[in-house]
């Protein structure tokens, strides 16, 4: 039985196999405790969203999941992450290579000041990439729903593409690393309706090649695509499970007052 870090039995156990598997998780910020005795299992090929108020963990634990936090200079972590079975905060773990396997897309697109081509191109290459890059950049645009969009101008500054595009783009730059883990930080909040629908509508089929955290303070989102959603408040974990439960019959009165927009 999964259990919250107040002792109470959250919703669900997911059975293996899990793609990422976190574990007695705390994250100080200096004396400032953001994530406290988190638990939680991701399970392979799903959407899992990660839901609460403002300030309550989700965005300082989706940064553990591939030590993003490294570059918070007072950020301090304990407790473990799992990923292939290995602690990717033991001593032999490399957070470069570990970031080309959990590739993360944050909250407002940042695509690189040069070419669309070289957005897709460049991590790769500087990784060693020895396949054909024509049918990388291709096959990467097409799986992020963009290349019918830009086929014909892969030359021009991916800069130059509207708000949705540029996430898009991102999100292919992010899958030309053939990840097995993608790491989402609200990443519509910055889009209209229009392109959140195209990225909600991409989400879905990527699932079927990649695990995906997504944060949103989206709670219609989260019901729209994610398979299970965690509940934080507070910096613990109130209650995970399958979304349809967690929002139609949550186990927790605090989960209820929150997804029936009693507070937060």
């Amino acid at each position: 039985m999964v259990m919250t870090s107040r002792g109470q039995p959250a919703l669900f156990e997911p059975s293996p196999p899990h793609a990422l598997e976190v574990k007695d998780l705390n994250v100080c910020y200096g004396t400032s405790r953001a994530v406290l005795d988190l638990n939680l299992k991701v399970p392979e090929h799903t959407i899992v969203a990660l839901i609460g108020p403002s300030g309550c963990g989700k965005s300082t634990l989706l940064r553990s999941m591939n030590r993003m936090n490294d570059f918070v200079t007072t950020a301090k972590v304990t407790g473990e992450v799992l990923f292939r079975g290995s602690n990717i905060y033991g001593n032999d773990a490399d957070p470069v290579l570990l970031r080309r396997q959990i590739g993360m897309v944050f909250q407002k697109p940042n695509p690189f000041p040069t070419s669309i081509r070289k957005n897709i191109t460049w991590g790769p290459g500087i990784n060693g990439y020895q396949g054909n890059y024509d049918e990388l950049i291709e096959s990467s645009l097409r799986r992020a729903a963009l290349w019918d969009e830009v086929a014909g101008k892969l030359g021009e500054s991916g800069l130059a593409l509207s708000g949705g595009q540029q996430q898009r783009l991102c999100i292919a730059r992010a899958i030309a690393m053939d990840p097995d883990v993608i790491l989402m930080d609200e990443p519509c909040s910055a889009l209209d309706p229009g392109s959140t629908l195209k990225i909600e509508n991409l989400l879905l089929e990527l699932k079927e090649r990649f695990t995906i955290v997504i944060v949103t303070h989206n709670m219609q989102q989260a019901r729209r695509i994610s398979d299970y959603t965690a509940f934080m408040y507070q910096g613990e974990l109130v209650e995970f499970g399958p979304t349809d439960g967690v929002f139609e019959t949550p186990r927790q009165e605090l989960t209820r007052d929150y997804v029936s927009g009693r507070f937060g």
